[in-house]
């Protein structure tokens, strides 16, 4: 489930209409109309549990109080900025959607940074965090190593960042994070396969620079070396993240003289282009080649065959990285920044089928 403020119940004292007033808001919440004010433009001088239910009565009743005033009298903009790498991306849209329902409730709005699966370069992330455009930041994409020392530097002048999603680097490590562990999933995937009696098992995965992929790729080899199988050479591919770069890769793939009986794709977009490449060339899925993805994407469970992949809750990871941040926000810190790891599952389709010996 995800960490979500808990509701105030509904009953006669709740106003039944989407736009409360002030007033409203004071006496669902039980304190002063002066406290209220208090707490949307100096939330700093008032305690965390008056804080709390001040939101919580917010929320309830609909009220919009003038943010553009706030923002001149708090020299905040109750705007948060989320990098990602793909808008268009379906997982990528998920974790968005948990986001906004997170940054709605309490009262954010959010603007996008699409980095096209390429890193965030130094310059461009120097721009966001030195601009004070944005009250914080939500990084669902890698960034460039120099952009490290920038983000450390702005993050002790106080601007709150969150990473989801993307496995940590040892340089950003201080900072709160949400996202699954990739290397047991991935190793559990893999594993999935070698349960299946495959042996000859490749792999097409993303950039190499990028953490949360060479999580993935890590996962597999684990499995493959736990179970002593050996991975040829050219069994391990980049595929872009991409359907076309999927396509390309799984082409170089059945190119060799003896190609794998299973192919592990580090997300359900290459998994997608995989399928439609390897029936396009005469073979069936998963008679011929057994195929598995990654994330469980809206679009897997439709696909011809129906996908096995691993799940990851993309909204659930949207909305508690939110919520971290807006602790950040309220507080000025985050008490806990060590990683928040939420649990992935294994979901069976027919894209695999038992390999006979």
């Amino acid at each position: 489930m995800s960490e979500r403020s808990p509701d105030i119940a509904s009953g006669p004292d709740v106003p039944n209409t989407c736009q409360g007033s002030i007033k409203d808001v004071a006496r669902l919440a039980g304190v002063s109309i002066a406290t209220v004010s208090r707490c949307m433009n100096y939330p700093e001088k008032v305690s965390e549990k008056t804080r709390l239910k001040v939101q919580q009565a917010v929320v309830a009743t609909g009220y919009s109080p003038n943010k553009l005033a706030q923002s001149f009298r708090r020299g905040k903009t109750n705007i948060v900025m989320v990098v990602l790498p793909s808008v268009g991306d379906p997982f990528f849209s998920a974790v968005m959607r948990g986001i906004r329902i997170a940054a709605s409730a309490q009262g954010y709005s959010v603007i996008f940074e699409d980095t096209q699966f390429n890193e965030m370069t130094d310059d461009e992330l120097g721009t966001v965090l030195v601009s004070n455009q944005v009250d914080g930041l939500i990084l669902l994409a890698s960034i460039s190593p120099f952009g490290n020392e920038i983000l450390s530097a702005k993050t002790k002048a106080n601007l709150p960042v969150v990473i989801g999603c993307e496995t940590v680097s040892p340089e950003l490590s201080g900072f709160p994070s949400v996202h699954i562990d990739n290397v047991s999933a991935a190793r559990e995937a893999t594993k999935y396969l070698i349960s299946q009696g495959h042996e000859r098992i490749a792999m097409i995965c993303g950039q190499a620079s990028s953490l949360l992929t060479k999580d993935r790729e890590d996962g597999y080899r684990i499995a493959m070396k736990e179970s002593r199988l050996s991975i040829k050479d050219g069994w391990v591919i980049n595929g872009d993240l991409s359907i076309s770069g999927a396509r390309k890769a799984t082409r170089s793939l059945m190119s060799h003289v003896t190609r794998p009986t299973a192919i592990f794709c580090a997300n359900d977009e290459m998994a997608i282009g995989c399928i439609h490449e390897i029936k396009s060339n005469g073979l069936r899925v998963p008679q011929d080649i057994s195929v598995l993805g990654f994330d469980d994407i809206r679009y897997a469970e439709v696909t011809d065959p129906p996908l096995t992949t691993i799940s990851q809750p993309a909204e659930e990871i949207g909305e508690r990285a939110m919520y971290r941040l807006c602790r950040s926000l309220v507080t000025g810190h985050d008490d806990n920044a060590e990683a928040e790891i939420v649990p992935h599952k294994l979901v069976v389709r027919q894209s695999v089928a038992r390999q006979s010996s």
